[in-house]
C-alpha cells in the first residue's frame, strides 16, 4: 500500500462513513484498471459491468429479455448473447434517425430493468463492508443514471482517443465504429468532465498510473474528510 494512503488510514483519518468515489471516464481509458488499483489500496469497488453480466444470468431478468426479444438473443448454452443484445440497443453509425430512436428506446428499457438490479446489489456490497478506506462506484453510465447524487466526489479517467481505440481493439475486439456507436449512446465526454472533481490521464505505464492513483486517493480522502 502507498505510504501516503497507509498514513491516512493509520492516523485515524478514515471516516466512520467512508467517502463514495464515483469513477467515470471515456471508453477504453482504463477505468477498470484504476478501479483494481483502488481496491488494492483498500477501497471497496462496485463494478457495474460485472454486475450487469451477473444480471443477465438472473432467471427473472433472463426471462424478461426473452419475452422482449425472443430466443434469437440466446446462445446454444442458453445464456444471453450480450453481442446480440448490443446490436439491438446500439445503432450502427449508418443507421437512420428512426433506427437510432428505436435503439435508444430499447436501451432505455434494458437500463430500466438492469440498473435497479445493480443498485440493490451495490448497496448490499457497501453495507456489508467493515469501514473500507473508500467505496467506489465504477459505472459507465453513472451520470446518465443520475448516480452522482450517491457520490461524495467524482474521478474522471481519460486517455488520448488513438490510445483508447488501440485498447478496445486489443482487449475487446471492437472496431473504431464499435467504439463510436457506444460513445454516441453516452453523455458527451466534454460534458462528463464538467462533473469531475479530479481528472486522471492514463497514457503512461502501469507503475506511473499506480503512483498517480495512490496520490489522488490520498488527496480525495483528505479533501472529503475536511468537507
Amino acid at each position: 500500500m502507498d505510504a501516503s494512503v497507509s498514513d491516512a488510514r493509520g492516523s485515524g483519518a478514515s471516516p466512520i462513513h467512508p467517502p463514495v468515489i464515483g469513477l467515470i471516464g471515456s471508453i477504453g481509458a482504463g477505468k477498470s484498471t484504476v478501479a483494481k488499483m483502488l481496491a488494492e489500496l483498500g477501497c471497496t469497488v462496485s463494478d457495474s459491468d460485472a454486475l450487469a453480466r451477473e444480471a443477465f444470468d438472473d432467471p427473472t431478468v433472463h426471462a424478461e429479455l426473452l419475452r422482449w426479444w425472443g430466443s434469437s438473443i440466446e446462445m446454444r448454452s442458453g445464456a444471453i448473447d450480450r453481442k446480440r443484445v448490443a446490436a439491438i440497443v446500439f445503432a450502427p453509425p449508418e443507421a437512420s434517425l428512426e433506427q437510432r430512436a428505436q435503439a435508444e428506446r430499447e436501451r432505455m428499457r434494458l437500463e430500466g430493468l438492469i440498473h435497479p438490479w445493480i443498485h440493490t446489489r451495490r448497496k448490499a456490497l457497501f453495507a456489508a463492508q467493515t469501514v473500507p478506506l473508500a467505496c467506489v462506484i465504477d459505472a459507465p453510465l453513472l451520470l446518465e443514471a443520475n448516480m452522482q447524487a450517491e457520490c461524495d466526489t467524482i474521478l474522471f479517467v481519460d486517455a488520448p482517443r488513438s490510445l483508447r481505440i488501440e485498447r478496445v481493439g486489443t482487449n475487446r475486439g471492437w472496431s473504431q465504429d464499435d467504439l463510436a456507436r457506444r460513445e454516441s449512446a453516452q453523455m458527451p465526454l466534454d460534458q462528463k468532465r464538467t462533473f469531475a472533481d479530479d481528472v486522471l490521464i492514463n497514457d503512461g505505464d502501469l507503475q506511473s498510473l499506480r503512483a498517480h492513483v495512490a496520490r489522488l486517493l490520498s488527496h480525495i480522502l483528505d479533501r472529503t474528510q475536511r468537507a
